[in-house]
């Protein structure tokens, strides 16, 4: 069981018992705007989500539940390897938490998964996650229209990469 640590935060498995912290992100839809799925409808699906994630290949899954002060306020990491994703409560928006989160799953990409590369697949509107991604070191390397369909509406993607470093 991997549990990765910042200064602020602790990145850590899904737990059963998140389900009501993860609902309050993932049921929340200023925090789904981007994601790749419509908020969820109650604590149950967030369960589902869990329960899939906890079962899922770990040769193709990372994921943690990040936690701050003792609450998972969010989650992070690698699926479909070497995609990255994250998405994170409201209420921590603009502190660099995401960003913190993030570095840690980079590294722990790099280092310890041994990846060549990590992807991103981003809507264009967030400018926000466009931008941290590009901090980070981050390039786009192309993008697309019509990439997914979530709640009847078609969004488009912009694919972004981080080549590991001595590469």
């Amino acid at each position: 069981m991997t549990i990765l640590t910042t200064p602020r935060l602790v990145l850590r498995p899904f737990d059963p018992a998140d389900a009501e912290d993860l609902f309050a992100v993932f049921g929340n839809p200023a925090a789904m705007r981007y994601w790749s799925t419509l908020p969820h409808a109650s604590v149950a699906v967030t369960a589902r989500m869990i329960e899939q994630s906890l079962a899922a290949d770990p040769s193709q899954h990372a994921e943690f539940a990040i936690e701050h002060d003792g609450k998972v306020i969010g989650k992070v990491g690698l699926w479909q390897m070497p995609e990255i994703g994250y998405v994170l409560h409201p209420d921590y928006w603009r502190r660099g938490i995401a960003t913190e989160a993030v570095q840690a799953v980079i590294a722990h990409g790099f280092e310890t998964l041994g990846l060549a590369r990590i992807t991103a697949d981003v809507d264009p509107e967030n400018l926000a996650s466009l931008a941290m991604l590009k901090k980070l070191g981050f390039v786009v390397t192309g993008q697309a229209q019509n990439t997914i369909k979530i709640g009847g509406k078609w969004f488009d993607s912009i694919y972004l990469e981080l080549a590991a470093p001595d590469r």
